[in-house]
């Protein structure tokens, strides 16, 4: 069959109008959907960009007595009450929305999750628990395990936080390995402090197993071998953290040395201590080191060389108390010097009462919230 051209040149107006009739149809449309919104409802949005939130609440109660049925101003109105800390009226508008029933499930779970909100923040952790437990399976659900996770710990109920965070971690949320290992080490002190010593070394056993490398409970293990009085055994805790977490050894240092002296290992701890403390500076490890050296020339040498490398106060005040078996020499006396100079360029600045800004010199309005007078005329160190 032969195309007729005379069709298409006939066609060509005829789509054209239906096009155009289509268009103003929906413009139409589009009008009365907005002439249908309630003008309140837009007075309400205008008000909360200019942080105006107290008319805004006002405006957007008027929208929803004017449209009763509109889920989002509902969401609007409640998120507001929250952000203000009225929790009690923000609960009521989430909960009449939650006993609608011609909300969609979509909505019915973000007023869920909205609720719970409102009761975290209300300090109603028990009504919160019970709300987040409600989105399991929802798009809510990551977040609601999160708040769990926080809500167990609060209440320190460890072995729910683990399972919610065994639970985050089937989702791919991340890796909880490190607060998994601190919620066994949290169920080993409260063992011992019950007196089920093999409930807590089976505990401390899961923390190393999910967490090979937290320090914890490695420093948690020695504790209990050292409190026991099995020095050599806490020591075997102990020093491979001295490699893999010198930070996390730092916190035993004082007790490793005072194990290590109990064992009769003194000399081959003080070794040990010396090179971690020429490796990476601290006042634990320094103090650790000064119970285990006996030479007062040695201990004023080391910490001498300390305050010259890193210059602190419990150094400075170490040296002192040394040098009260003779007098300090000149450089033990810049290297004090220096060390208190440091430490005090802190305390020698003005802080703003407002804000808390910190100056060296004093200003009549403060650069960080511009307030005026609002600097004291002493410095920190004369409060």
């Amino acid at each position: 069959m032969d195309f007729d051209l005379q069709w298409l040149l006939l066609g060509l107006p005829v789509a054209f109008a239906l096009g155009w009739l289509a268009s103003r149809f929906d413009l139409r449309q589009w009008r009365r959907d907005v002439e249908a919104s309630p003008r309140s409802y837009f007075k309400g949005l205008n008000l909360l960009l200019n942080e105006q939130q107290d008319k805004a609440i006002d405006a957007f109660i008027e929208a929803v007595q004017q449209d009763p049925g509109s889920s989002d101003l509902h969401f609007a109105l409640g998120n507001l009450f929250r952000r203000r800390g009225e929790y009690e009226r923000a609960v009521r508008v989430h909960q009449h929305l939650l006993a609608r029933a011609d909300l969609t499930s979509d909505e019915r779970d973000r007023a869920q999750h909205a609720l719970a909100q409102d009761f975290m923040k209300a300090g109603l952790f028990d009504r919160a628990e019970a709300a987040y437990s409600a989105l399991q399976g929802t798009v809510f659900c990551t977040e609601a395990r999160l708040a769990l996770l926080t809500l167990h710990e609060r209440a320190h109920d460890w072995k729910s936080a683990i399972d919610v965070a065994r639970g985050l971690e089937s989702t791919a949320a991340g890796s909880f390995a490190q607060r998994i290992a601190h919620y066994w080490c949290e169920l080993a002190l409260e063992a011992d402090a019950h007196g089920r010593a093999d409930e807590a070394e089976a505990a401390l056993r899961h923390a190393a197993e999910v967490a090979p490398q937290a320090p914890r409970p490695r420093v948690l293990a020695g504790q209990r071998s050292a409190k026991q009085g099995r020095h050599d055994e806490a020591l075997q805790h102990w020093t491979p953290l001295m490699a893999w977490h010198p930070a996390g050894f730092a916190v035993i240092a004082t007790d490793y040395a005072s194990s290590a002296q109990a064992a009769g290992r003194a000399d081959e701890a003080r070794q040990k201590l010396r090179q971690l403390l020429d490796q990476q500076p601290s006042t634990d490890v320094l103090r650790a080191v000064l119970s285990l050296e006996a030479d007062p020339a040695a201990r004023r040498h080391l910490l001498l060389a300390q305050l010259q490398r890193h210059p602190t106060l419990s150094a400075a005040a170490g040296l002192l108390a040394e040098g009260e078996a003779g007098p300090l020499a000149g450089d033990e006396r810049s290297a004090v010097q220096a060390s208190l100079k440091g430490a005090l360029r802190p305390l020698q600045r003005y802080r703003c009462a407002a804000c808390g800004f910190e100056t060296q010199q004093y200003f009549w309005q403060c650069p960080g919230c511009l307030g005026w007078d609002t600097y004291p005329p002493q410095r920190v160190e004369d409060h």
